[in-house]
């Protein structure tokens, strides 16, 4: 089927993709896509290694451009064509209604009109200049705006390059981070399966002693009872003699008794003892190892808490709950005990006492911190800016809000369903939002210990500001560290 317009299909088969002009000095990609050797050139911005074609996003080593001589030759023919067009005296236009060359332009109307149009009734009380002047004032407008574009479009060019190169500098990153979990788990699976195999052994040798020295005291044992079960049926026989009988027997029956004593069995081996209690040893010594073992490994998805930056977090009284009171300094905030009087305004929370914190963060990564007391009732995190602030919601992510909170004397994440934290909350905690991952962790500030993780990928790509829930309670104050 032939084009709806081959004039057109013509012309962007010689325009550039990036900078939309004629190819100058065109080359071509492994993957047959032509640029300006400039234009890409300039759009890989200095990488040595690993570029990608802007169109289809396959990557290759750099330095592969290859002349595309035949486009070359075609847009050198196509420029030679359209500068002879240009030579050549185009068909004058003439007035529909007084086939009069269009001569003139009316500024009023912004339409060419002839020398009769210009006499007439409609056109007298315009202004009218020469065709060639109004031209020529209209050609330095859109010239005008040309350059503004140009100009745009190089600054969106030199963002999309900068974002490129930040992307491979992350992907670089996580390649390191990744290479580092593997490598560690691989050294933790090797001591676990050589501690294994040892404790094993131990644990069949220590088997062995105990069947051996189990039988042993067994045997002897029985040795025992069945010299004592002897001796007792001698007495018995003894004891229904008659009394002569029995009597002169009596001093020889009771010396043997003396001497046949039954002695108490040994115990089982000491050393026995000692061996077991050593391999408790090892097994308590082997989890202390695996503890360090833990401490060491990379903060893979929290990333290194090294790279985040402390944020110096205040409140917003214009978005706080009207029974909220905070400090002048906007760093403390607790539940009065009735509503104040403030403005019902679209920002405000005004069914859930909740507050926000004025800054709000949509890249980088961030921390700060927030002394929680001995309240009992309350919750921090991050919520999306968008967050709905009238009526009734749902302290959980669906409704844009990660956070952590005590309340029925029980630590919890507020994930969907909630998620019991296996700890008693810290007097500090830190909450640090990696908005690069879409990542939220909340850590143990004292101990520098992790406290829960909402995985890579929960927080959207909007703006997120730091978030405080505050309910009833003795004493409920949270303070936001300076």
């Amino acid at each position: 089927m032939a084009a709806a317009n081959p004039a057109k299909t013509l012309q962007d088969e010689m325009t550039c993709p990036l900078c939309l002009e004629y190819f100058n000095d065109p080359v071509f990609l492994d993957c047959d896509h032509s640029y300006c050797r400039a234009c890409i050139t300039q759009c890989w911005g200095g990488l040595t290694a690993d570029v990608s074609c802007p169109q289809c996003r396959r990557t290759f080593p750099q330095g592969n451009l290859r002349p595309n001589r035949q486009l070359r030759s075609i847009v050198d023919a196509a420029r030679a064509l359209r500068l002879l067009a240009g030579k050549e005296p185009a068909a004058e236009r003439l007035c529909e209604k007084h086939q009069e060359p269009l001569k003139l332009f009316c500024r009023e109307d912004e339409i060419p009109i002839c020398v009769v149009c210009d006499r007439s009734k409609g056109h007298r009380a315009h202004t009218v200049i020469p065709a060639e002047e109004a031209a020529e004032e209209f050609q330095e407008r859109l010239q005008a705006h040309l350059k503004t574009l140009r100009i745009k479009r190089q600054k969106l060019l030199g963002l999309k390059v900068n974002r490129e190169k930040t992307s491979q500098k992350y992907l670089k990153r996580t390649q390191a981070e990744r290479q580092k979990i593997v490598a560690k788990f691989q050294q933790l699976r090797q001591f676990l399966e050589e501690q294994e195999r040892l404790l094993l052994a131990q644990l069949q040798k220590l088997d062995e002693m105990i069947v051996e020295a189990g039988t042993d005291t067994v045997t002897k044992l029985s040795e025992q009872i069945s010299r004592l079960s002897e001796r007792i049926r001698e007495l018995e026989g003894t004891c229904q003699k008659p009394a002569n009988e029995f009597l002169q027997e009596i001093r020889g029956t009771l010396t043997r008794c003396e001497k046949g004593q039954a002695q108490q069995p040994d115990e089982m081996a000491p050393q026995l003892e000692e061996r077991v209690h050593g391999f408790s040893q090892k097994v308590t010594a082997l989890s202390e190892t695996l503890r360090e073992f833990k401490d060491t490994l990379p903060d893979a998805l929290e990333g290194p808490l090294s790279l985040y930056r402390p944020a110096n977090v205040t409140l917003d009284s214009d978005m706080a709950h009207p029974q909220l009171v905070l400090s002048e300094d906007g760093k403390r905030v607790r539940l009065g005990n009735t509503r104040q009087p403030r403005p019902d305004i679209r920002e405000r929370f005004d069914s859930v006492s909740c507050v926000l914190g004025r800054e709000g963060f949509t890249s980088g990564r961030h921390y700060w911190e927030v002394e929680v007391g001995v309240g009992q009732y309350w919750a921090l995190g991050v919520a999306r800016q968008s967050v709905i602030r009238k009526g009734g919601i749902s302290l959980s992510p669906k409704e844009g809000i990660w956070a952590v909170g005590w309340w029925w004397d029980q630590f919890r994440a507020l994930t969907d369903p909630a998620t019991p934290l296996p700890l008693s909350p810290p007097r500090r905690i830190r909450v640090c939002l990696d908005c690069d991952w879409g990542l939220v962790t909340f850590i143990d500030a004292a101990a520098k210990a992790p406290i829960f993780t909402f995985p890579p990928g929960s927080l959207p790509g909007e703006r997120i500001q730091p978030w405080i829930w505050v309910g009833w309670g003795t004493n409920t104050e949270l303070r936001l560290s300076s």
